[in-house]
């Protein structure tokens, strides 16, 4: 029975390092639900250029295919000569001159954890601590017994 608690010792080593590996470490449950949060991020960045994708996609074909849309941008970038007449397409009013957003730069930060050496190094102080523990109770036994 001695001998048993000092194996328990190295269990509780292993199962401290396991826990808090699970927990925190590289691949534990807290870096996997950062790692969610900007998967969730990415994601919203790729429906926004996929509106911008579509909403130049729009444009693109309304300037192909509608004289009257190309005639109004070209006066409003100032390509228009003096001589020429524009009929002006109810329903686009005043328009800016077009800018088109190129959508945001959205980079994935890397989750925070804690390292797997630190990890390590904890659970063997913890068994260090508990081995030193046990080995000072059995001395003290072993003391009163004489």
């Amino acid at each position: 029975m001695r001998a048993a608690k000092y194996l328990i010792a190295l269990w509780v080593g292993v199962l401290i390092y396991a826990l808090f590996s699970a927990n925190s470490g590289p691949k534990g449950f807290r870096a996997y639900s950062q790692l969610e949060a900007e998967l969730d991020k990415e994601k919203a960045n790729v429906e926004e250029l996929m509106v911008i994708n579509h909403d130049l996609g729009n444009t693109k074909d309304a300037l192909l295919y509608d004289r009257d849309t190309l005639a109004v941008y070209a006066r409003e970038q100032g390509f228009a000569r003096s001589d020429e007449k524009f009929i002006r397409i109810v329903g686009l009013g005043n328009t800016p001159k077009m800018t088109a957003s190129p959508g945001r730069i959205v980079t994935a930060i890397p989750p925070e954890h804690t390292p797997d050496r630190f990890l390590r190094i904890f659970s063997f102080f913890a068994v260090l601590t508990l081995l030193i523990c046990f080995g000072a109770y059995d001395f003290l036994n072993y003391l009163k017994s004489r």
